[in-house]
């Protein structure tokens, strides 16, 4: 499936509403971005409530009807469900309109491909199309009795098509089984780097949220923030899933502390699950991170529900147990910049644009972060000094004085520099 395909084409939206669905206004508001994403013209959108789906065509036949004519009217050339659809209905709806017949998935799969940079995350996308593509294949038999029609050569036609999908299903088969060997050696590569990181004690910290919600810019203010640590931006885009590889930079706070963020690849309402399966390694490193940074495009109404959407996913990753920060950001666009920034609990009201609250925001990690860490006074013999350059590193310093016998600290320190320090203790 490639994206060059479909973009710049002409499409009818179709939704089905069930009782069970509240956000049905909100899940048709995104399949149009998702269309953008891929410069697809959207000429209309038809809707309809049911009970239940309709297991031939999803739709009634009467809609199905009325969908022809609007691709008819509007010369569209593709016709995109919001709904995921069953291979025989794909197939039915493809033959009764005469054009191409797309689900949210398959949209949200093209968009990933046009987005993959690295290797690995190429590899991923590649996967779980192959994956969505592998059960589609059986729809394609009707079509060849079709194409074979009637009479002795019309059954041998017959079997060698049907034979060819046996191949391709084959084929598609031994593609998923390389591609997963080979993620598994970007797995384990990634792995040893993590247990490298773990060793040195350095807060890991994963920014985490909506897709376009301003996680990558946030990430790239952090850098400009940083006194030291690694410069080197990341890319970000005002589109749908800018960013889809997990990218790690070295930052380092006003007094000396050191943080490792992760950007994360954006998450969406009912993301695929063979979407989440497939990146489920690239968002390990939110899984294993000691604070999550949820971002939040706070100036979009129906920003509570994405951050619902958010928690989901991390639940689903395992990771929602992990300390949580909300940073609210692109409040410029809804509250006055003499208001921010402002912090309510767990909250920070922020704007990146405005360069707004990344000093206080990154105070807020620092306290986040130092929480679990073990109270410590020592008092550190000059001859001992050395310890000072890892105690900036890995913990963080609440008071400091020279005295004659040494350095007096008041520490909160990880578990490991507590037990080598903790020689040096003293009550004061």
């Amino acid at each position: 499936m490639q994206s060059n395909q479909i973009q710049n084409k002409k499409a009818v939206l179709v939704g089905v509403e069930f009782p069970e669905n509240r956000d049905f206004a909100l899940d048709m508001e995104e399949l149009f971005g998702l269309c953008q994403a891929l410069s697809i013209e959207c000429c209309t959108s038809i809707s309809q409530s049911l009970a239940r789906e309709d297991s031939a065509t999803f739709i009634g036949s009467g809609k199905v009807e009325e969908v022809r004519a609007a691709v008819l009217f509007h010369e569209a050339d593709l016709v995109i469900f919001q709904n995921a659809l069953s291979p025989s209905q794909l197939h039915n709806l493809s033959k009764a309109l005469s054009v191409e017949v797309l689900d949210r998935t398959q949209v949200i799969l093209q968009i990933f491909a046009e987005r993959a940079r690295s290797k690995e995350a190429k590899m991923q996308v590649q996967y779980a199309t192959l994956q969505y593509m592998l059960p589609r294949l059986v729809g394609l038999r009707e079509n060849l009795s079709r194409q074979g029609g009637s009479g002795g050569a019309g059954l041998s036609n017959r079997g060698a098509g049907e034979k060819k999908i046996e191949l391709d299903k084959r084929k598609i088969q031994e593609e998923m089984a390389f591609l997963r060997r080979e993620c598994k050696k970007q797995e384990e590569v990634r792995r040893v780097k993590r247990q490298k990181r773990e060793k040195s004690n350095i807060p890991r910290i994963a920014l985490v949220g909506y897709t376009n919600a301003g996680k990558s810019s946030l990430m790239n203010a952090i850098l400009d923030w940083s006194k030291e640590g690694q410069k080197e931006k990341v890319e970000e885009k005002d589109m749908l899933f800018a960013t889809l590889d997990t990218t790690i930079r070295h930052v380092k706070g006003e007094r000396g502390e050191e943080f490792l963020f992760a950007d994360t690849v954006g998450f969406i309402r009912d993301l695929p699950p063979k979407l989440l399966d497939a990146f489920h390694s690239t968002l390990e490193e939110a899984i294993e991170a000691d604070l999550i940074l949820q971002v939040v495009d706070y100036s979009d109404p129906n920003y509570q529900k994405h951050m619902d959407s958010t928690l989901a996913t991390l639940k689903k990753l395992e990771a929602s147990h992990i300390p949580m920060l909300y940073v609210m950001n692109k409040c410029d666009k809804v509250l006055p910049l003499s208001e921010l920034p402002k912090k309510r609990g767990d909250k920070l009201y922020i704007s990146v644009k405005e360069g707004i609250g990344i000093s206080e925001l990154m105070e807020a990690v620092s306290e986040k972060a130092s929480a679990n860490l073990r109270p410590l006074s020592i008092l550190l013999p000059y001859s001992e000094a050395a310890w000072e350059n890892s105690i900036r590193k890995e913990g963080k310093i609440l008071s400091l004085s020279y005295e004659e016998e040494g350095i007096q600290m008041e520490l909160r320190l990880p578990e490991a520099l507590y037990a080598k320090l903790q020689r040096f203790s003293f009550n004061k």
